[in-house]
């Protein structure tokens, strides 16, 4: 059975015609060209009259005049201010383009798991909260999907910027039988264990999925098991064209999640442009990485490793430690099959402590089914807690900036204020859990003793506890276990 996200992404196609898919799919290939290619503006605006034959040039069959809206300055304000009737070509594609918008933050709800594991959905959606607070304008992309797995160990690609520092390439995760037997048999524990939320699961993280000459096959397990194709992002589309086809096809197919080509150049640009044709993109978004894009790279992992050390300054890496960044997407397990390795990680700014922009709550190993099953739960059951843990020093985040007040404090970050009730105890709360020298179990004692009401002390503290307001990252090591680990 799919999902509302991926029935939703299958109508955007499915509810038009091959023509207007087709027409689509070159003025997709006409904005890529407009974003990647530095010159292609300035040819267009020299000759607007004949900016057909320029497409052309680059197989965009499509007349650019029929969608000026989206490219000439002097009808930048059609984008706010839409006569859609009087440009239907630019209307098809700004409608397309704002479905797919919708169809981004369906997944986010689509990773809610309430009835399956309640523990996991509160902690999720706690991340959630506080990610909205403390990354600034990055939640709006991140869609914090509840799995991810990696089938290579370490990375081919070396990307300068690669925002968690993705570790050389030690080898892929063979589809043999025994390792289709374990990979089947961890890919239905999390479909039984996490129901829906298993479908917003992809198959890369700190790893090229072109690396893995089986990585399709791993895809179609993952189909079969879950009814949800995996969205798959690579910045070497071209390293094993055959592969790379083979998962187009899988797309085609099934029409579940676009997938993404990282583009590091121009070249690069022209040599996808050359392999493929629009028709074959259609259900690949272009993620234009090079200089010639724009776009700012987030500083986390390599590349701000790179910026703090000097050694690459340039304008293309986004922040800085006062407004850190981050690439991370995860709000759960992320599993290396070669090293059988389960993680639960959530992203964070980067920073000195997590420099590749997510936190690592857990860790544990496993080889076998029933081990990772067992793993999974251990984590849920040790470190998804529904209200702060008694023994532990309760503070608030140490981003947020608290002012003292009655009857309420104030809670700042950089991107969200915060007004507090503070009104529970005959003492501020706010100022004890700002001081952070006491236990949850000390300051509910204090305020109990001068004379508060136990349940409604213990509703307020789950209140801002759920809301991401205090602080969970105290630990400052975790340990790998296995299965047989004592406790």
């Amino acid at each position: 059975m799919s999902g509302i996200a991926t029935d939703y992404y299958r109508n955007i196609f499915g509810r038009r015609t091959s023509g207007q898919l087709r027409t689509l799919s070159h003025v997709k290939r006409f904005m890529e060209r407009l974003v990647g290619d530095k010159a292609f503006l300035p040819a267009l605006l020299e000759n607007v009259d004949n900016s057909r034959t320029i497409a052309e040039r680059y197989g965009i069959d499509l007349d650019p005049v029929d969608i000026l809206p989206l490219w000439h300055e002097s009808y930048a304000k059609y984008r706010e201010e839409p006569e859609r009737a009087a440009w239907p070509v630019a209307a098809r594609w700004l409608e397309y383009h704002e479905e797919l918008i919708e169809h981004r933050d369906m997944l986010c709800e689509e990773s809610k798991m309430a009835m399956v594991v309640p523990r996991f959905q509160t902690w999720r959606k706690r991340q959630i909260l506080r990610c909205d607070s403390e990354l600034g304008m990055s939640p709006k992309s991140i869609t914090h999907p509840a799995l991810a797995f990696e089938l290579s160990d370490g990375c081919t690609g070396k990307c300068w910027f690669c925002g968690v520092s993705a570790g050389p390439f030690n080898g892929h995760y063979e589809y043999s039988k025994d390792h289709a037997a374990l990979w089947r048999g961890v890919v239905g524990v999390a479909s039984e264990m996490f129901g829906p939320a298993a479908r917003t699961g992809f198959c890369y993280f700190a790893t090229e999925p072109m690396d893995n000459p089986d990585y399709d096959r791993f895809l179609q397990d993952y189909y079969q098991i879950t009814s949800a194709l995996p969205q798959t992002t690579t910045a070497a589309p071209l390293k094993d064209q055959p592969l790379t086809r083979r998962v187009l096809e899988l797309f085609k197919r099934y029409r579940c999640v676009p997938n993404r080509f990282s583009v590091l150049n121009r070249d690069q640009l022209d040599q996808i442009h050359a392999a493929f044709s629009p028709e074959d993109l259609m259900g690949v978004e272009l993620i234009l990485q090079g200089k010639e894009a724009g776009i700012p790279k987030a500083l986390a992992g390599r590349a701000r490793e790179q910026k703090l050390t000097g050694e690459n300054n340039n304008d293309a890496v986004a922040g800085s430690d006062n407004n850190p960044t981050t690439i991370a997407c995860v709000s759960g397990f992320l599993v290396n099959m070669p090293r059988g390795e389960i993680r639960l990680v959530t992203p964070v700014p980067a920073s000195e402590r997590w420099p590749l922009g997510y936190r690592i709550v857990a860790k544990r190993l496993f080889k076998t089914v029933d081990e990772f099953r067992e793993g999974v739960q251990r984590i849920i059951d040790e470190h998804m807690h529904e209200s702060p843990l008694p023994n532990r020093l309760i503070r608030f985040r140490r981003d947020l900036k608290y002012e003292a007040g009655k009857p309420h404090f104030n809670l700042r970050s950089r991107n969200v204020h915060y007004t507090v009730g503070d009104n529970v105890a005959p003492i501020s709360l706010g100022d004890i859990i700002a001081s952070g020298d006491h236990t949850t179990a000390q300051l509910v004692a204090r305020a109990v003793t001068d004379g508060s009401n136990a349940l409604s002390l213990a509703s307020w503290l789950d209140n801002i506890f759920m809301q991401g307001l205090i602080e969970e990252d105290l630990d400052d090591h975790f340990a790998y276990q296995t299965s047989e680990d004592p406790e």
